[in-house]
C-alpha cells in the first residue's frame, strides 16, 4: 500500500551514499510523483506527450519577440505558452489583477506584511456557457520567466478540469499536481527557476533585497519532476543545466543519478499506452 504524504515533508540529500543509493525524498513523496506522472500520461495521452511535447526553454527559439509594452508582454507570452502547451485553440481570456501595494514607502521604511495578490488564478464562470478566465499579477511583468511559469500552472489547471479522474491524493493535492502537470507540459525549467527568487532591487530613493516565491512544489521537487521528463524524453540533462539556476543544477544531477536506480519505475511509465487527447471543453 502506498502512503501518500505531502510532497516535500522530508529533507533532501545527495543521491548516493557510501552503502548504496540514498534517495532524495521519502518513499511517499517519490511514489506520489511517479503516480502523478502515471495519471497524467493516462489522462492526457502518451502519444501527445512522447511525439509532440517539447521541453520549452528560455531562449530565442521559443521566445524570440522583444516585447516592450506591458499589455503586449502578457498577451504575447500567454499566446506562446498556450501554443507550446497544445492549448492554442482552447477558449479562455487573460486579465490583469489589481496592482499590489508597494511595500517601499521611503528610503529606509518598508510596510511589513504588505498584502500581495496571487501570482495567477484560474476560474470558470457562466453556468451552461462557461467562461474560462486566467489572471496574472502585474508585478510579474518585470519577471517574464516567472510570468511564463504562472501561465503554465494556470493552463495546467484548465487541463486538469477536463478529466473526470482526480490526481493521486484527490482534491487536497490538486495544486501540487497542477505544478507537476505544468512540468509534464514542458515548462519544468520555468517552474523550477521561479519557485523561489532572492534578488537585489534598486528604486529611485531606496535599495535592498527582495524575495519571491510561487507555486506549490518545492525547488527540489520541481527539479526532480523535470529530471523524470528528461528521462522519459531521452534528453541529456547536461544540455538543460545552462538554463537552470545554478543552485538547481546539483539537484538535477542528483535526481538523474537516482533515476538510474529507479529504472523499473521509468519503464512502467514508458509502458503506459493511452490515445486520449484532451479536448477544449468543460
Amino acid at each position: 500500500m502506498i502512503v501518500i504524504l505531502r510532497p516535500g515533508v522530508s529533507s533532501w540529500t545527495v543521491a548516493m551514499g557510501l552503502f548504496g543509493p540514498k534517495f532524495i525524498f521519502d518513499e511517499g513523496t517519490t511514489d506520489w510523483i511517479f503516480d502523478t506522472y502515471s495519471w497524467a500520461l493516462e489522462s492526457f495521452g502518451t502519444d501527445v506527450f512522447f511525439q509532440f511535447t517539447d521541453l520549452v526553454l528560455p531562449d530565442d527559439k521559443f521566445f524570440p519577440d522583444k516585447l516592450e509594452d506591458t499589455d503586449d508582454i502578457a498577451e504575447g507570452l500567454f499566446t506562446k505558452v498556450r501554443k507550446y502547451a497544445g492549448m492554442e485553440e482552447w477558449p479562455c481570456r487573460l486579465v490583469a489583477q489589481e496592482e499590489d501595494i508597494n511595500p517601499v514607502v521611503g528610503p529606509t521604511l518598508l510596510i511589513q506584511g504588505a498584502p500581495s495578490g496571487p501570482a495567477g488564478t484560474f476560474s470558470i464562470t457562466g453556468g451552461k456557457s462557461p467562461i474560462v478566465e486566467i489572471s496574472y499579477n502585474p508585478s510579474q511583468l518585470g519577471r517574464p520567466e516567472s510570468l511564463i511559469a504562472t501561465f503554465a500552472h494556470e493552463l495546467a489547471h484548465y487541463l486538469i478540469h477536463t478529466v473526470d479522474t482526480p490526481p493521486p491524493g484527490g482534491e487536497e493535492f490538486e495544486e501540487y499536481a497542477t505544478d507537476l502537470v505544468a512540468v509534464f507540459l514542458g515548462f519544468g525549467v520555468f517552474l523550477a527557476n521561479s519557485a523561489f527568487n532572492f534578488s537585489q532591487y534598486t528604486d529611485v530613493d531606496s535599495q535592498g533585497w527582495q524575495t519571491f516565491a510561487q507555486g506549490y512544489l518545492s525547488e527540489p521537487e520541481l527539479t526532480y519532476c523535470l529530471a523524470i521528463f528528461l528521462h522519459l524524453k531521452n534528453m541529456d540533462h547536461e544540455s538543460v543545466e545552462p538554463y537552470l539556476d545554478k543552485n538547481l543544477r546539483g539537484t538535477l544531477k542528483a535526481a538523474e543519478n537516482e533515476l538510474k536506480h529507479l529504472s523499473e519505475e521509468i519503464t512502467k511509465l514508458r509502458s503506459i499506452k493511452s490515445n486520449k487527447t484532451a479536448q477544449p471543453g468543460l
